[in-house]
């Protein structure tokens, strides 16, 4: 039977795809788990989306995450074995976000999050996505991390997030988002 624990990480540090291990501080982990959260998130949001396209997007995107967070935790010897995103991946993206941006009101403040239940973990999804974004950045700035596609591909996801954030609120009946201004 498969245990649940492995007590390798006991100490304080984890292993990587590769050789090698580091501290669970560090730049490499903190953005692998916060990619790890948005996962998550966008899981809750899925099971409650409203949007029928929705659910594939999110599925199909979860996907793409857990192939970008093997890319993150591989070392340079090994990194192209699991090199996923590229820029077929973004341009897929970008046409995801023309077609729902067609079926919102883009609003021109910031929206506060809550209006739907999908639509509220799909924010808190986008904010780990940015998260990550920023580590990702400085693992790419540092040289531990050499492919640029990833940094376009969750700056373009947390795009597609916001827009998906917004058909939600549209789909349970929120026709405009609650704004950071009071009407």
């Amino acid at each position: 039977m498969t245990k649940f624990y492995t007590r390798t990480g006991d100490d304080g540090y984890t292993g990587l795809l590769g050789k090698g291990r580091v501290p669970k501080h560090s730049t490499r982990i903190e953005a692998i788990g916060s990619i790890d959260e948005a996962v998550a998130a966008l899981g809750v949001g899925r099971a409650a989306a409203k949007a029928p396209q929705t659910d594939l997007l999110l599925l199909d995107i979860q996907r793409d995450l857990y192939h970008l967070m093997a890319e993150v935790a591989s070392t340079q010897e090994v990194a192209s074995q699991f090199s996923f995103i590229n820029s077929e991946r973004i341009e897929w993206l970008e046409k995801q976000i023309s077609k729902i941006s067609k079926m919102v009101v883009i609003p021109k403040e910031f929206v506060v999050p809550g209006d739907s239940l999908a639509g509220a973990f799909i924010a808190v999804a986008r904010t780990a996505i940015r998260r990550a974004e920023r580590r990702v950045v400085k693992l790419f700035f540092d040289g531990k991390l050499t492919n640029s596609e990833i940094l376009r591909y969750l700056n373009r996801l947390s795009s597609l997030c916001f827009s998906l954030e917004l058909l939600e609120n549209t789909k349970s009946g929120k026709s405009l988002p609650t704004l950071t201004k009071k009407p």
